[in-house]
């Protein structure tokens, strides 16, 4: 390849990488896995003659799905093999994401997990038209469909994803009152309070992978979720803190246990309560975050 063509080829990949990344985020729910599928995507586009290629998004785009199902094969595997829940792992967003309602309910925890349960190839077709309006005839080769296939693939992931999505869109400022509440309760201990922020019905997962303690199965009801978190975190022996963060474009609080980061809780609220909740301990899962957390904040 010309230096010209790197040169081009280069331009391209930066101006198009946080698309190719955020597609590849939300087909696997690793931000450590989509850094390596956007690796070998440029290795692919670096041996492409650029020159020759009409729409260079739409290529890279179509090179950046097929690597991603073939990572989300393989991390198949791995999850059948996980201990305990398994939960995306955490993206620190900026505040403005948050703004975006449409964009922070794409990447929220609650919907990433309604994700999980879509085939490689529905979950491939829901984020790129849903979220970013692919074409169908884009769709298609990049998934090797016909378009009339990927539009049938289309209708049943949407119906899927509509009957498991939270039922409105719920605003930063609802989110992050539900979770100033829950946060005060857990740090004074007031199994009241805690109570009156969850919603009947919440379920807890909590995500150690193995490494750390977390329960094993879904907690569900509000008694069972206050009682466990006031008897866990909320009685832990080692000072902790708790930070207010945004995380997959939604307000979540920054755990630290004696100054080390713990953990991440994310919550999907509801007509003012919270209905879930997920706390990723996993530390193979917070390297990111602690990565790209400010000192004043660990």
């Amino acid at each position: 390849m010309s230096d010209h063509a790197t040169d081009l080829a280069t331009e391209a990949f930066v101006a198009h990488r946080n698309l190719l990344f955020t597609v590849a985020y939300e087909m696997l729910g690793s931000a450590a896995d989509a850094e390596d599928v956007l690796q070998e995507t440029w290795l692919r586009w670096a041996k492409v003659d650029v020159d020759e290629v009409h729409d260079h998004r739409a290529y890279l785009v179509r090179i950046t799905t097929r690597q991603s199902l073939n990572r989300l094969r393989t991390m198949q595997r791995r999850k059948e093999a996980y201990i305990g829940p398994w939960l995306p792992e955490p993206l620190l967003t900026a505040p403005d994401v948050a703004q975006d309602v449409e964009l922070a309910e794409s990447v929220s925890m609650a919907l990433m997990l309604v994700l999980e349960t879509l085939s490689p190839t529905e979950r491939a077709v829901f984020v790129l038209r849903e979220v970013f309006e692919v074409g169908y005839d884009e769709i298609a080769a990049a998934v090797d469909k016909s378009p009339a296939a990927v539009r049938q693939i289309a209708h049943r992931a949407r119906l899927h994803v509509d009957a498991r999505r939270p039922r409105q869109a719920v605003s930063p400022r609802e989110t992050r009152a539900a979770l100033e509440s829950f946060q005060r309760a857990l740090e004074t201990g007031d199994l009241q309070e805690l109570l009156d922020v969850l919603a009947t019905d919440v379920v807890l997962m909590s995500d150690g992978g193995g490494i750390k303690q977390a329960a094993l199965r879904p907690i569900a009801g509000a008694d069972k979720v206050a009682r466990f978190m006031i008897g866990g975190l909320g009685r832990n022996e080692r000072p902790i803190t708790v930070v207010p963060t945004v995380v997959n474009g939604s307000p979540a609080l920054l755990v630290h246990l004696d100054g080390e980061i713990d953990g991440i809780m994310a919550a999907r609220v509801e007509d003012a309560r919270i209905t879930g909740l997920y706390y990723v301990r996993n530390p193979e899962k917070l390297n990111r975050v602690a990565s790209e957390t400010p000192l004043t904040l660990r």
